[in-house]
């Protein structure tokens, strides 16, 4: 997947919104101010590298298979290694799976909030 095509699906996701809040070049996606992804040009806004680098939430068994599995996945960088994975958009990885990331991210930060929040967004 392409930047444009990540940021249309990320942005697609009920109640989200995207802000740089740590300096250009680092996009952070929320869900109801609670933040699921970050996507940025390669170590996050450093400009070594010709792929962009996305952080996504992940169940930490999950984030340990795959990284496993896929080369292009690592642990998240600048975040909690347990719960994030950086998933690095060399075209490796097929769009249904990065898709399928991004889903969970969503659904695991939707799942921490209040019941009135998670119905609210889950509806739409």
């Amino acid at each position: 997947m392409e930047k444009i095509e990540v940021n249309t699906y990320l942005l697609n996701k009920p109640f989200t919104t995207v802000s740089q809040p740590f300096g250009e070049g680092v996009d952070v996606y929320k869900v109801k101010d609670k933040m699921f992804a970050t996507l940025a040009r390669g170590k996050m806004g450093k400009a070594d590298s010709n792929y962009w680098w996305m952080n996504l939430k992940c169940d930490p068994d999950e984030a340990a298979i795959l990284r496993d599995i896929f080369d292009a996945v690592i642990p998240g960088y600048h975040m909690n290694k347990r719960l994030w994975n950086t998933i690095i958009l060399d075209g490796s990885i097929p769009q249904g799976e990065i898709e399928r990331m991004i889903d969970n991210s969503f659904l695991l930060v939707v799942g921490k909030m209040t019941k009135a929040a998670q119905k609210a967004i889950l509806q739409r």
